[in-house]
């Protein structure tokens, strides 16, 4: 089971995340959507397409942009469509 807290939150939840480049992706509806906000920022990345990003929010905090996924990805990364993955201080741990 792999589990992404932040501010004392467990934000998602699964024993089927895909791993890659070191990330845990976590399937969409794993993830606890109370706490997430949509986001204007777009990164891109060469292999994996054109990223979407979420603002995790919890308790009034906001932590901009730690969260991102993928809505349309390029064929390499097809397996990762709209799975969602963390940075910014979201801990992910494996229990």
């Amino acid at each position: 089971m792999t589990i992404a807290t932040w501010n004392g939150r467990e934000l998602a939840r699964s024993d089927d995340t895909i791993i890659v480049e070191g990330n845990h992706y976590f399937p969409p509806e794993s993830i606890d959507r109370q706490y997430f906000e949509g986001s204007d920022t777009h990164t891109m990345c060469g292999w994996k397409g054109k990223a979407s990003y979420y603002t995790v929010a919890v308790d009034g905090t906001a932590n901009a942009d730690a969260a991102w996924y993928y809505p349309e990805p390029l064929a390499a990364a097809e397996n990762i469509k709209n799975y969602v993955a963390f940075w910014h201080g979201v801990e992910v741990s494996e229990g």
